[in-house]
């Protein structure tokens, strides 16, 4: 059925660029998703257009980055990761420079899409090349490094995208992540391992992706996992998406939305690092666990803040700090074990997960774009039903690996 990876290399011979190099790579959609909302406050009085069609431009590269996951991660599996990545940066820099010269909402929709095209493929291949070069707990320690680089892109994004917006101009945000796009091309195909790729076993790419998704869709635990996945992503990305109008109703303008926004990702970077010390000690059940409900408590806390009359900055994102820091915990073994569960379509697995993670975002972000945004109290109702949906799926995943730990098997 799978197309089987090659015997991956011990830890090691591995070189020491390596990990930064997989971590850059799959940092960088996340990078290319966040710089510019700073600058989404004023897009509709720039480039002419409503509320609404502004969210769109959010939406339309999160769909197109978890869309392209579904290509990518089967092209992965047979022809290799590092061409596979290096087709996705050059869509990467097209897209980035398409963005820089927009000059209407809608031609700037279209950009973001491409940019999202091409920026799912660091994604993918970084995911099934952890499963490919790390194994048993090692793997869930390199998943929650990942979790950290990738928790410290959103402030560092949205700081450095607000200050180019004030200084530069917002195309400003957009040149940088082409020249950034262009780099990682460079470290791709100078540092990233060339062996590491699956064998061909079928005629045509269309029928081996087929065959894949097929396979996984006859795991429910992995099916589970995926759940628990998107719901924690919708979760986090209603709330990068809402925080810039709900912070300039406190009077927050485009150079300060990054400083408060950075408290949730620095707390993720806390949980994940909890997370690389505790992976050979605890099993990946109990951190999933408690990664749950801290992440209710915290969106629950800012929402009965809200509803008291507590209304700030802080009172707005100082509570979620807890879902980021309980998200810290639960994502790195939830993606160890949606990898891991097959270990022959790990970048098939990588792909379903980052789409049904990319598409919820983006229905949390379309869903936010209808709810009004004078205060948190509609985002807290939001994001309290998305929270629910993953923790049921949770609870679920528990059930079916009682009494055995859910997540990959410990070598």
């Amino acid at each position: 059925m799978g197309m089987p990876i090659a015997p991956p290399p011990q830890t090691a011979s591995i070189s020491p660029w390596l990990l930064p190099n997989l971590l850059a790579q799959l940092a960088f959609g996340l990078l290319a998703m966040t710089m510019n909302l700073p600058s989404m406050q004023e897009w509709g009085a720039l480039l002419n257009g409503s509320p609404a069609a502004v969210q769109l431009t959010f939406s339309a590269y999160l769909v197109s980055y978890g869309v392209f996951q579904l290509v990518y991660g089967p092209l992965s599996d047979q022809i290799g990761r590092k061409p596979t990545l290096l087709v996705g940066l050059s869509i990467a820099v097209m897209g980035s420079v398409w963005a820089a010269l927009a000059t209407s909402l809608p031609m700037l929709t279209a950009a973001r899409a491409l940019q999202g095209a091409g920026c799912a493929a660091g994604m993918v291949v970084g995911r099934a090349m952890v499963q490919d070069l790390f194994q048993g707990p090692q793997r869930t320690r390199v998943m929650a490094y990942v979790g950290m680089v990738m928790g410290l892109c959103p402030p560092l994004a949205t700081v450095i995208g607000g200050q180019l917006h004030v200084h530069l101009g917002w195309q400003s945000n957009f040149v940088v992540m082409a020249l950034v796009a262009a780099g990682l091309w460079v470290a791709a195909w100078r540092g990233l391992p060339s062996h590491v790729k699956a064998t061909q076993v079928r005629p045509h790419w269309f029928g081996a992706m087929v065959s894949s998704y097929a396979q996984l869709a006859r795991e429910p635990s992995f099916l589970l996992f995926v759940v628990v996945l998107s719901m924690m992503s919708a979760t986090f990305y209603a709330f990068l998406a809402a925080a810039p109008g709900v912070l300039g109703t406190f009077g927050v303008g485009p150079d300060g939305v990054g400083f408060y926004i950075m408290l949730v990702p620095l707390s993720y970077i806390v949980g994940n690092f909890l997370t690389s010390r505790l992976a050979h000690r605890e099993n990946d059940r109990g951190m999933m666990l408690w990664g749950q409900v801290l992440t209710l408590t915290g969106i629950s806390l800012m929402g009965g803040l809200a509803w008291s009359g507590v209304e700030s900055p802080l009172a707005f994102t100082g509570p979620l700090m807890l879902l980021g820091l309980g998200n810290g915990l639960l994502v790195p073994p939830a993606l160890a074990g949606t990898v891991g569960l097959v270990p022959a379509l790990a970048g098939s697995a990588a792909a379903v997960a980052g789409l049904t993670q990319q598409l919820m975002g983006a229905l949390g972000g379309f869903a936010v774009g209808l709810l009004p945004q004078t205060d948190a109290k509609p985002l807290a109702l939001l994001m309290l039903l998305l929270a629910g949906v993953g923790a049921l799926a949770q609870w679920r995943l528990f059930q079916r690996a009682s009494p055995t730990p859910p997540g990959p098997v410990r070598q």
